[in-house]
């Protein structure tokens, strides 16, 4: 897993089918200056921490034919898990 703070949101007119509801979102992993776009289904929100999950399990994760999502948000890392 990646661990990884929600920069923007990357906006597409079309998209082909086969791609669940969610948004493509810019992420900027810890402790780098690399970006990468994350696919999430959380309705995660610009400024966040995330945990990223990538290839065939982040694929897998959705039901049936798998969509050709590569990076997958799969959690959101809270600041202070003690609130």
């Amino acid at each position: 897993m990646i661990a990884a703070t929600v920069t923007g949101s990357v906006w597409s007119t079309r998209r082909i089918d086969g791609i669940p509801a969610g948004a493509f979102l810019e992420v900027q992993l810890d402790g780098s200056d690399s970006r990468m776009v994350a696919f999430d289904v959380l309705g995660t929100g610009i400024g966040e921490r995330v945990l990223i999950a990538q290839g065939s399990v982040a694929a897998n994760w959705f039901t049936g034919t798998p969509p050709p999502v590569d990076a997958l948000i799969i959690g959101s890392i809270d600041s202070n898990p003690n609130k």
